[in-house]
């Protein structure tokens, strides 16, 4: 590719600088003081220096050489060995088991979500990423599962372990509803469609007064184990954790609980989805997704096919709004916004599509870079959305890319 000149350069420097300013200036040069406004114009030049310094790298470095091709990634074997990779696995489970012990009260927390966001990507992958169904309601499904607890306490006093198998049953109805209507839809169409899906779900909950409070919300129950309460004084007939078990009580219990089960539902999940991928139905979202003309050639049926992935995705994100319900003790439909649906597209797009490492890490990264960043409270999202442009420029097929299985003779 050819260089350009200094002078070819400079206009294109300049326009970055003005739509950087024109972008930026009424957001964060006008500050709002009572009634009237005061201009600063110190925050939208060091932004327009920023991207007028970002476009003279890109014009001046040899970005090609970081840009990798997007072509598919040939088979290769592993290199590891089974034992390996299960002894890796387990001690980096041990690893994530040991925070509640080791970690403080906050990042708990943090990871809780973090998890919360694993399962909504493992459940949103298995639609977009495996079978190729862009689904832009997915957040229908998580909201679902988190009335689905709060809802069955309040009128059928469930509790949360009868909650988990029910909002998974449940989200996988809706998906399954949600599903016929889209069978001939592809693309942009069926992106539509699922986000009408997904406020329509939104909407019914912030109207719906006398069933589901509306605006106000409910509350939902705290978890308890064998009957155990985390609290310090129990209700009437039950016992506190902390005194069954002879141990001092604290209010991170209750959240190291729900981190530990959280932890294994991930993992549980994380398993399901690697056996499915390699199962019949697993290589069938595989070819629907690469051709649905050519899927349908050789037999397989495409209905089936496309219900069992929104109804697998949305049984995951079902369990998953469980968890947050459980976690947050109140659900409103505020949490419930296209914007969340929007994030778990991110993870699973930003992972690598179908890559289920991938979206672990993504899910981690999305959740705890805004909480390190917490110091740059000012400029946060925006460094936030930088590095999300880098890695998508570096890696613009994801974190891990998926890479086809390899077999081979044994002995060979």
């Amino acid at each position: 590719m050819k260089k350009k000149s200094f002078l070819q350069i400079i206009p294109l420097l300049l326009i970055a600088g003005l739509a950087a300013l024109v972008m930026t200036g009424p957001l964060s040069g006008l500050i709002l003081k009572g009634y009237d406004f005061e201009a600063q114009f110190k925050t939208p030049l060091i932004l327009a220096t920023f991207a007028i310094v970002a476009r003279f790298m890109f014009a001046v470095l040899p970005m090609d050489r970081l840009r990798p091709k997007a072509s598919e990634l040939p088979p290769e074997p592993s290199r590891w060995k089974t034992w390996q990779q299960g002894l890796f696995l387990f001690l980096l489970l041990a690893a994530f088991a040991s925070v509640p012990f080791l970690g403080s009260k906050y990042w708990v927390s943090v990871l809780i979500m973090a998890l919360i966001y694993v399962l909504l990507g493992l459940g949103l992958n298995i639609v977009v990423g495996l079978a190729g169904l862009l689904d832009l309601g997915f957040v229908g499904f998580y909201a679902v599962g988190a009335y689905g607890y709060a809802l069955g306490f309040k009128y059928l006093d469930f509790g949360f372990w009868g909650a988990l198998p029910m909002a998974a049953m449940t989200a996988g109805l809706f998906g399954a509803i949600l599903g016929f209507p889209v069978l001939r839809m592809h693309g942009d169409y069926l992106a539509i469609v699922t986000l009408g899906f997904g406020e329509i779900i939104r909407l019914v909950l912030n109207n719906w007064l006398d069933f589901t409070g509306g605006p106000n919300g409910l509350d939902a129950p705290p978890p308890t184990f064998f009957g155990w309460e985390f609290k310090q004084y129990a209700s009437q007939g039950g016992v506190p954790f902390h005194e069954a078990w002879g141990i001092e009580y604290s209010k991170g219990l209750l959240d190291g609980f729900i981190y530990l089960v959280l932890l294994g539902a991930v993992a549980v999940t994380l398993y399901a989805v690697h056996r499915l991928r390699r199962m019949p139905i697993g290589r069938a979202w595989e070819a629907l997704r690469e051709d649905e003309i050519a899927c349908r050639s050789l037999g397989l049926n495409h209905v089936n096919i496309k219900l069992s992935a929104f109804m697998m995705g949305a049984s995951i994100g079902g369990v998953a709004g469980v968890f947050f319900a459980a976690y947050q003790g109140f659900v409103s439909p505020v949490s419930f916004s296209f914007f969340e649906s929007a994030l778990v597209l991110a993870i699973v797009v930003l992972g690598g599509m179908g890559s289920l490492t991938g979206v672990v890490l993504s899910a981690l990264f999305l959740t705890i870079m805004p909480e390190l960043l917490r110091e740059f409270s000012d400029y946060r999202i925006l460094v936030f959305g930088i590095a999300m442009v880098l890695i998508m420029i570096i890696k613009p097929r994801g974190l891990v890319q998926l890479r086809r299985p390899f077999f081979a003779i044994k002995g060979s």
